[in-house]
């Protein structure tokens, strides 16, 4: 398979708040690159975000700002190319939200979230977040809610999914954003 995963860590429940940000590419079932970069969002922190990722707004004062980042990432983002997050509603949402706060006209490109694909593949799992998938299928998830770390579980997790039950379940749940 080829595609690439992407996810975000916010400041606060305000999507366009974007504090990190991670894209891996993944080219015939293997990782062969990754992007990572802290993000000021120029908005206040919410103490349990804080909590849930440990981003703090010193770690931010010097990051870049989230169109510098676009920069560098924004090729990936193609009408044909597919795109997957875990809990991709999530990171969709936050990045639509980020390229609008910024008037940025946001990108056609195709989606998956290896949550649906983890329900309908593992539904006798007792929950479908991040740690529980990557611990039942043996992935390490050395630092849940860094978003690179949570990127990399997430392609591996659609890796693995692939290659057990083959791309043929996967395709129904790929949607155009």
């Amino acid at each position: 398979m080829n595609f690439i995963a992407m996810d975000f860590e916010t400041a606060s429940q305000v999507r366009s708040s974007a504090v990190s940000m991670a894209v891996v590419v993944v080219r015939d079932n293997q990782l062969v690159d990754e992007f990572y970069s802290l993000i000021n969002p120029q908005m206040q922190f919410n103490t349990r975000n804080t909590q849930i990722h440990g981003i703090h707004p010193e770690d931010v004062e010097d990051a870049p700002l989230f169109p510098e980042v676009w920069q560098q990432i924004k090729q990936f983002y193609t009408a044909e190319q597919l795109v997957i997050a875990h809990n991709a509603p999530f990171d969709n949402g936050v990045l639509r939200a980020t390229l609008e706060h910024y008037d940025i006209k946001a990108p056609h490109y195709l989606s998956l979230d290896t949550v649906k694909t983890s329900r309908k593949l593992y539904p006798e799992l007792p929950n479908h977040k991040l740690n529980t998938v990557s611990a039942a299928l043996g992935i390490d998830l050395l630092h849940h809610h860094n978003a690179l770390d949570d990127t990399v579980a997430a392609a591996q997790i659609l890796v693995t999914q692939a290659q057990q039950f083959g791309v043929d379940p996967l395709k129904a749940l790929v949607k155009p954003i």
